[in-house]
């Protein structure tokens, strides 16, 4: 699918600086700040609010952009939620990975209930027009009630033990949520999971591809695949 263009017009810096910008805060544990110093040491002279204007304004394009390029996933998905607290309040983030481990779809909702479980059944199902083969979750009954609503004759396994491709792929996230020592509000936190977690999907290493020479050809491809998505290849 094609990429949806980006514009960096009346932006005084070069895209090419934008992009690298945003990857490097996407990318690694880093605060504004930090990215905002390793800026001003390669003569880069911005501000750390410019930094996280950056990320508002380019971020999500490039999520989309790369989300797109990404390969159709498995049939087999692993369901999981985590507390997040997210401006004094308590939410869950809902998150569906495949059996590689790459991230499908994200959602902060309120509850931990039937109709949160019932909502990412759907969304996935909507953004990939194919529903799985089977769902691998933890004994959390909602799962089973939202299967049944949404897709009887589903297979679906529910076991602590077997969920641990989900429960992993909350490990980064929470590392970087150290990091940025909290959240301001239910949509920001929304926005940068997205952003974060389709730049993992495209930079992590797969289980498969783990000799040192397919390791730095997956990173070349996912550095071209980052500048296609950013529009300055």
């Amino acid at each position: 699918m094609q990429n949806s263009h980006i514009s960096f017009k009346r932006h005084r810096f070069a895209p090419q600086i934008i992009a690298h910008t945003v990857w490097v805060y996407l990318r690694f544990n880093l605060s504004l700040r930090e990215v905002e110093e390793m800026l001003l040491e390669r003569g880069i002279d911005v501000s750390y609010e410019t930094v996280r204007r950056w990320i508002i304004r380019f971020g999500p394009q490039i999520a989309r952009n790369l989300r797109r390029r990404q390969a159709r996933p498995s049939d087999i998905w692993h369901l999981d939620e985590v507390v997040v607290n997210c401006a004094g309040c308590k939410f869950w983030l809902w998150r569906a990975v495949d059996q590689y481990g790459t991230v499908l779809e994200e959602i902060l909702q309120k509850r931990r209930d039937k109709k949160a479980a019932r909502r990412l059944l759907v969304a996935l199902m909507k953004r990939y027009g194919f529903g799985p083969k089977r769902i691998v979750t933890d004994k959390l009954r909602s799962y089973g009630a939202a299967k049944t609503d949404v897709v009887p004759n589903l297979e679906h396994w529910s076991h602590k033990g077997l969920n641990n491709r989900a429960e992993n792929s909350h490990l980064p996230f929470r590392k970087r949520e150290r990091t940025m020592q909290g959240h301001r509000s239910p949509g920001s936190l929304q926005r940068f999971v997205s952003m974060h977690s389709a730049t993992r999907n495209c930079f992590a290493v797969p289980a498969r591809r783990r000799a040192a020479q397919t390791i730095r050809y997956h990173r070349l491809e996912a550095f071209d695949a980052w500048r296609e998505a950013a529009c300055i290849a």
